[in-house]
């Protein structure tokens, strides 16, 4: 017969730098420190401290880390452990070394480069394995979570080094019974990588995010992102009306195959797009080995070394775009209570 039994330890973690900052909070890297010299790297996500005291914006924090907690899919960053400390919530969570998604369209650019077609599929087939686990979790007693991501964007999209890709930041996520659904009052997301419905402030459902990830794939065969304007209103007008082009125009050695791929993940009626994330990873996974060969995360890996170190160096310092190695500046008090 088993016993229940409690083991109570204090966990200690040294910051080392800020890798990243969004609206509410801002991600360190750090090092959990245990007995016997182990040392092990986790990222640390920290409510800011003008946010710290809000009740929507600590309940948000909290309802991320219910919502993420039993996610375990390698196509997902995992959470470690939620903790608190003078009123101040932090998050443990899987270190990935590599870089976002944003960075990697942004080197592209910097090298005047486009990204290869294929490895553009298959970043977004990797995400539709994370999606599909996500939308189809469901709780110890077997009801359906009911999760949707609402966020996704390059930002949020993370490819290590050795070549797997991760979907992060579920902070704005929904899921029954563990957030706060407001949706018809807020508009969840970035405005130019939303869907329709998402837009014109209605429900969404687990469609809402492969529109996110039409527009994402899109933006990296393109180079740009074809929704964005020069205002929120006005991205969520693109979103909602901006008529279609022929992007085989714009990118000469898009296929008919992936094109229609595309097309089918920019239906403004949910009805006419793909309807689950398992449908859409099985067509990207067609087109990519139609010939028995194609992309891995081995030969993304492969890649992103020629990319960011056999190529001209990347602009580290470059903070609005959330770069790698920016010096702590703020939250000392906690960088003293867990260093």
């Amino acid at each position: 017969m088993t016993h229940c039994r409690n083991l109570e330890s204090s966990i200690h973690y040294q910051l080392l730098e800020k890798i990243a900052e969004g609206g509410m909070g801002e991600v360190y890297r750090a090092r959990q420190l245990g007995v016997d010299n182990f040392s092990k790297l986790v990222a640390i996500k920290i409510i800011r401290e003008e946010y710290s005291s809000i009740p929507e914006f600590r309940a948000n924090f909290v309802g991320e880390a219910r919502v993420v907690a039993d996610l375990i899919h390698t196509n997902i960053v995992q959470t470690y452990h939620l903790g608190i400390f003078d009123n101040q919530y932090f998050m443990v969570m899987e270190y990935v070394d590599g870089f976002t998604l944003d960075e990697f369209i942004y080197q592209h650019q910097f090298l005047g480069r486009q990204i290869p077609v294929e490895i553009a599929a298959f970043i977004i087939s990797r995400i539709c394995r994370g999606l599909d686990y996500a939308h189809n979790k469901s709780n110890s007693n077997g009801k359906p979570l009911g999760i949707v991501h609402r966020d996704i964007n390059p930002r949020n999209i993370m490819i290590c080094r050795e070549g797997n890709i991760k979907l992060s930041d579920f902070g704005i996520a929904k899921a029954f019974d563990l957030m706060y659904n407001e949706e018809g009052e807020v508009i969840p997301g970035m405005d130019e990588y939303i869907s329709p419905e998402a837009a014109n402030r209605e429900i969404t459902d687990p469609r809402s995010d492969l529109f996110s990830c039409g527009v994402v794939l899109l933006e990296m065969v393109l180079g740009y992102n074809f929704f964005e304007g020069d205002t929120p209103e006005e991205s969520r007008e693109n979103i909602l009306k901006k008529p279609y082009v022929d992007f085989r125009s714009i990118r000469d050695d898009l296929d008919e195959d992936l094109y229609t791929i595309i097309r089918a993940l920019l239906q403004r009626e949910r009805k006419w797009r793909f309807q689950s994330a398992k449908d859409l990873l099985m067509e990207l996974e067609k087109y990519l080995y139609r010939d028995r060969f194609g992309p891995t995360n081995e030969k993304l890996s492969d890649y992103m070394i020629e990319l960011f170190i056999n190529g001209s160096a990347f602009p580290r310092e470059s903070e609005q775009r959330g770069s790698f190695g920016i010096p702590i500046t703020s939250h000392d008090n906690l960088k003293e209570m867990i260093s």
